[in-house]
């Protein structure tokens, strides 16, 4: 019979266990907390008044968000349960055991310490010779909410709907009266289907709200071109001055949506072969020069990045460099943002058309129909000429290599697909939470090299 080591579950340590002696020297968990030890106290929303039960330290929270999203743990309960399991995670938090409700609270309330921690780990790779501003990659991927597509609403559907529960509700109250004086079959369910439909109501009530504040706010903005072309308009003579103009429709379409979980979620696909999912449009600016950490990230609510370059840029901290260069593919092919970022005295290099070609082998059958056509607006031929320039096609293909394995790795690596708060505002502070743990992740594998 072989020889084996003893396994005895019941033997009792004869000295007490340190948490240092069972990590590796180069984990991550090291590396996140000296990064966190940077962002000062007066960032997170702590208890001042020092009343009730002693509190975990922010430090200490900040780091087991940042390692367990590193890690691909995101559910606050998933971390409280990884607190007993995971070595690196009792570590970082000294054998200390948040419940998941403290660490659901503490993570919405701290987006200004998030993103302080996202800056000094910024600041730390500069301070490393890892982090040069120079050329950045801009894209976006769409990140499924934490809501379904079904629970989408047209407007004229929920006008509808809200007119049938109120007709509903009114024979559930009668009903309830008359249970009061006679002896029903079950009067104890009324209350309950009451409930039910009265919460149901409240939310159609409310889509169709937003969706008449939506078309509000959008006639207001459209109110200032429709007055110039009113103007130019009575100025011509005759019957040159062409057709009515429409004024700017202050009420919703009757094929707008609005979903019931989460409102500020929208319809979006990734493109043309792929199906409509509940999502955001999270955009990230990553360093084209050799680092690949991510620079700037936000979430948008529109599925076109057409409009969204210039956002992109200004989410870079201030206490960075203004790039030199930007790279965007043809989704952020607008002349109004290109020209606002030249003005600024960054070069964007954008593609003008469909990137890609057709391989010599390749399964697909060859695209139907006339070719391409040649771009007709002089910025976009003055970028394509550009863009033919050896140097410049050779930067432009950095684009490709930097900022979309950023996106395979948060997907892949880290696992986040789907966001697990509600609301823009919030799920702007998950993917910031997000991207910093990819930047600690990534600028810890270069400090290792």
């Amino acid at each position: 019979m072989g020889r084996f080591v003893q396994a005895d579950r019941s033997q009792p340590f004869l000295l007490p266990p340190d948490l240092r002696e069972w990590l590796p020297a180069d984990d991550l968990a090291h590396f996140v907390l000296e990064a966190v030890e940077r962002v000062p106290l007066e960032r997170f929303k702590v208890n001042v008044r020092n009343s009730g039960s002693e509190q975990y330290h922010p430090h200490m929270m900040l780091a087991l968000l940042i390692y367990c999203y590193a890690n691909g743990i995101f559910a606050s309960r998933r971390i409280e349960r990884a607190s007993y399991r995971d070595i690196g995670v009792r570590y970082v938090t000294a054998n200390c055991h948040p419940d998941h409700d403290t660490i659901c609270t503490f993570r919405r309330q701290n987006l200004a310490a998030v993103s302080e921690s996202f800056l000094q780990v910024l600041l730390l790779a500069r301070e490393l010779k890892l982090l040069r501003v120079g050329t950045v990659s801009v894209d976006g991927t769409k990140i499924d909410a934490n809501a379904s597509k079904h629970r989408g609403v047209r407007y004229d559907r929920a006008q509808v709907l809200s007119e049938q529960l109120q007709t509903e509700i009114a024979q559930l109250l009668e009903q309830a009266e008359s249970a009061d004086t006679e002896d029903g079959p079950d009067p104890q369910q009324l209350p309950k289907e009451l409930k039910r439909r009265k919460v149901l109501k409240s939310k159609l009530d409310a889509a169709c709200e937003r969706l008449e504040a939506q078309a509000k706010a959008r006639a207001q903005g459209e109110r200032a071109e429709y007055e110039r072309k009113v103007a130019a308009r009575e100025k011509r003579e005759g019957r040159r001055k062409g057709r009515q103009i429409k004024p700017p429709k202050e009420v919703p379409e009757e094929s707008e949506q609005s979903n019931l979980t989460d409102p500020d979620s929208r319809l979006m696909r990734k493109n043309k072969r792929s199906e409509y999912r509940q999502a955001y449009n999270a955009q990230a600016v990553v360093d084209a020069q050799g680092s690949q950490l991510v620079l700037g990230a936000r979430v948008s609510q529109c599925a076109s990045d057409r409009n969204e370059l210039v956002a992109n840029i200004e989410t870079l901290p201030a206490e960075l460099e203004q790039p030199e260069r930007v790279l965007a593919d043809n989704g952020y092919a607008s002349g109004d943002e290109v020209a606002e970022l030249e003005s600024r005295a960054i070069e964007v290099l954008v593609a003008t058309g469909k990137e890609g070609r057709q391989r010599p082998h390749d399964l697909r059958p060859p695209p139907v129909g006339p070719p391409p056509k040649e771009p007709q607006k002089a910025w976009l031929q003055e970028m394509k000429q550009k863009l033919e320039q050896p140097e410049n096609r050779a930067l432009y293909r950095l684009r490709q290599q930097t900022v979309e394995p950023v996106f395979g790795i948060v997907k892949e690596v880290l696992g986040f697909r789907r966001f697990l708060l509600r609301g823009v505002d919030k799920v702007n502070l998950e993917w910031q939470l997000v991207t910093l743990a990819y930047n600690c992740k990534r600028l810890h594998r270069l400090t290792l090299v």
